[in-house]
């Protein structure tokens, strides 16, 4: 896997701290084997990467789906809350529908 490498080590601090919001280089970690919500962010990042990418994060993801379920803290805490399907969008309507849809225009034959 040429794509998916480690760039980070990550450590648990002893005490917690405050995150950067603001901070542009920050990494925010999520464990896809511990918490479903994370293996949704996962699924989602890899619908949206470069092809390479891709292709490697779903690997990745079918190991995980195939393997046991384990859950941590967090995970435990998401679970309950974390949808089975993606919902789709629902088509407009109303006034919005409106603006889509070209209502015939019906003229009126002039009399000669």
């Amino acid at each position: 896997m040429a794509e998916l490498v480690r760039k980070y080590v990550v450590m648990a601090l002893a005490a917690e701290g405050p995150f950067d919001l603001s901070d542009p280089d920050a990494p925010f970690v999520l464990k896809p084997w511990k918490d479903p919500a994370a293996l949704r962010a996962l699924i989602a990042y890899r619908d949206n990467c470069y092809p390479e990418l891709s292709r490697e994060l779903d690997v990745w993801i079918r190991t995980i789906a195939a393997g046991p379920v384990v859950r941590g803290d967090v995970g435990k805490l998401n679970e309950p809350h974390v949808r089975a399907k993606a919902v789709k969008k629902r088509a407009p309507r109303g006034r919005a529908a409106a603006k889509h849809v070209r209502k015939p225009i019906h003229r009126k034959k002039r009399k000669r």
